[in-house]
């Protein structure tokens, strides 16, 4: 075989082994009861999320990566989590390499040395103080809620200012074999996502592994500059959008089938259902219009050249937590419309409403999101954090 050949032949190969983004989505289907029980997504499940883009989606193009505009990859988070709400939170995180760009480019030279596709977890709370010691700083501590971190290639924890001035919390990257993961994690809900506890003891992490969480970047592309704590509550927010597009979708399904069991007509002929289903339509897709329109026209800015305004931050977060409550609110509409069918375990709506549930507690999530936005369009200052 000549090498051209060979290439040719290899080129097939990879392109028939490569997965679309649609046969992922077929194999999380496949597998979610899986990660409801290991109670993570397991790392193979992570690598075909590689596969499609997920964990490149947020990588510097200095570096290789795609640095998808942040509505690009909403909508893949939101169509995950569509088949899969736990599936989808932990491929949220392949926006969490925003994050890194606050890293000295030597540093994240080094993280994207082997390739582009990254994925990193953590548990910045609580903030555990760090000693420092010459060029870096003793960490020890145990931090919560590490999404996805049985699949993280690198795992950040929350050492807090150290003294250094900053009111901000700083993130120490420790790579997998120094950090003990704690599986604790046993809720009903997003069961699959893996947030177990970090452990870590008496490991010094050199200053250029540690960055502050929404500090000045080093990389100059736009999605750096787009608000990182606010995209940060976007990815998760949208895990809703999906959970409630597929609770109305099994509603509509359900509205179409069989007469109930005492002889009633079937859903679909009755106006309280229809009137249901309709409503729980216009509110979902309103609340998602609201979020990309957001989405791209502070994107759009930025790209244009301009900071993010306090205003535009505030939106962004005001989008994020109302499209996540409005997601709750359209999954409980469709669980209470489906009726007694939707009280048995085996049921698709236990599950939809029991993750939808779990997304709205997030602290990202919170009613006093509302309160800060106001506070901002009209002319306060918000609670620290905030912006």
């Amino acid at each position: 075989m000549t090498r051209t050949q060979h290439s040719a032949s290899s080129q097939e190969q990879d392109s028939v082994s490569e997965p679309t983004f649609e046969e992922v989505l077929a194999n999380v289907a496949l597998r979610r009861e899986e990660f409801t029980a290991r109670r993570h997504v397991p790392r193979d499940m992570i690598d075909e999320f590689k596969r499609v883009g997920v964990y490149r989606a947020a990588t510097p193009k200095r570096f290789g990566g795609d640095a998808l505009a942040p509505a690009e990859f909403l909508r893949m988070v939101e169509r995950i989590s569509e088949v899969d709400a736990s599936a989808g939170w932990v491929a949220s995180f392949g926006s969490a390499t925003t994050y890194l760009a606050a890293l000295p480019l030597a540093t994240q030279e080094r993280l994207f040395a082997d390739g582009p596709d990254l994925t990193f977890a953590g548990g910045l709370f609580p903030l555990q103080p760090a000693e420092r010691v010459d060029g870096g700083f003793l960490v020890n501590g145990t931090w919560r809620f590490a999404s996805g971190c049985k699949g993280a290639d690198v795992l950040g924890v929350g050492i807090g200012p150290a003294g250094d001035g900053s009111a901000k919390p700083r993130t120490a990257i420790l790579r997998p074999e120094d950090v003990t993961i704690v599986e604790n994690w046993d809720v009903v809900g997003l069961e699959g996502t893996g947030s177990h506890d970090l452990r870590v003891e008496n490991v010094v992490v050199d200053q250029d592994w540690t960055f502050i969480r929404g500090g000045e970047v080093t990389v100059d592309e736009p999605l750096y500059r787009y608000p990182t704590v606010a995209y940060a509550a976007q990815v998760l927010a949208v895990v809703n959008l999906g959970v409630a597009r597929a609770a109305l979708d099994y509603a509509i399904r359900v509205g179409a089938g069989r007469k109930g069991i005492t002889g009633a007509p079937k859903p679909a002929d009755r106006p309280y259902y229809r009137s249901a289903v309709a409503t729980a339509e216009a509110r979902l897709r309103s609340a998602r219009a609201f979020f990309y329109e957001t989405t791209g026209e502070v994107y759009a800015s930025i790209v244009a050249g301009n900071p993010a305004t306090d205003e535009q931050i505030a939106m962004l977060r005001l989008a994020a937590v109302h499209v996540a409550k409005t997601g709750f609110a359209v999954v409980r509409a469709a669980y209470e419309v489906c009726g007694t069918s939707a009280i048995y375990s085996a049921n698709e709506m236990q599950r939809y409403l029991r993750d939808a549930s779990v997304v709205v507690q997030h602290a990202f999530l919170s009613e006093g999101m509302y309160d800060g936005a106001g506070a901002v369009l009209m002319g306060l200052t918000p609670f620290p954090g905030f912006l």
